[in-house]
């Protein structure tokens, strides 16, 4: 075998850069079978092969751009409990929204950006394709402790649709008047949360 030919990247490699690409190009892109094989140069048949569900296909790309992007991220600390490390995975989704005046403003804006008037369909097909993006971050951190047998393996879709739905309100609430410290009961909250997920 020549060297240029043991250099050259196998096809479930030129799968994967290539759908990185299209989705760097643009996130709302759907990763259609068609599409990512004519981009990688490689036959429908072939991209099956190595990923025989769009879904799978998406799952791969995402689990790779998560861990170039975050190599840190706490799911792969594994002197760490899995509990500690999920919620900690959760309390990064949570921080950008800040608390108080912070955290009012950025409900102020998506309140005036998606619900004050209808959103214009450039503006809906960004906020899916964010809530896209959250469902696979989080549906990822399910699959790496699921892989490592700290999670049952089951609906990991369904389980991250719950923990969103849970930041979502943990989101609404940092912005409202609280009796106690909102923070403490954030993390009983998400505490809480896991523990449902970690349970079965």
């Amino acid at each position: 075998m020549t060297e240029s030919a043991s250099s050259k990247p196998g096809s479930r490699h030129r799968i994967l850069v290539a759908a990185a690409t299209m989705l760097g190009e643009n996130p709302a892109a759907r990763l259609s079978v068609r599409s990512v094989a004519a981009r990688a140069g490689v036959s429908t048949g072939s991209l099956r092969h190595h990923f025989p569900t769009q879904r799978v296909l998406e799952d791969a790309v995402l689990a790779g751009i998560y861990d170039l992007v975050a190599p840190d991220d706490p799911i792969h600390d594994t002197d760490t409990p899995a509990r500690d490390r999920l919620v900690g995975c959760l309390r990064q989704i949570l921080a950008p929204t800040g608390t108080g005046r912070q955290a009012r403003a950025a409900l102020r804006q998506t309140y005036e950006t998606l619900i004050a008037t209808e959103p214009t369909e450039e503006t809906r097909q960004g906020y899916l394709a964010l809530e896209r993006t959250m469902q696979h971050r989080v549906e990822h951190w399910l699959a790496v402790l699921a892989d490592e047998g700290a999670l049952p393996h089951g609906d990991n879709a369904q389980r991250a649709k719950f923990l969103l739905t849970v930041v979502n309100g943990l989101t609404l609430e940092r912005a409202l008047p609280s009796a106690e410290s909102v923070l403490v009961s954030e993390n009983a909250a998400l505490f809480a949360a896991v523990d449902a997920i970690l349970g079965g």
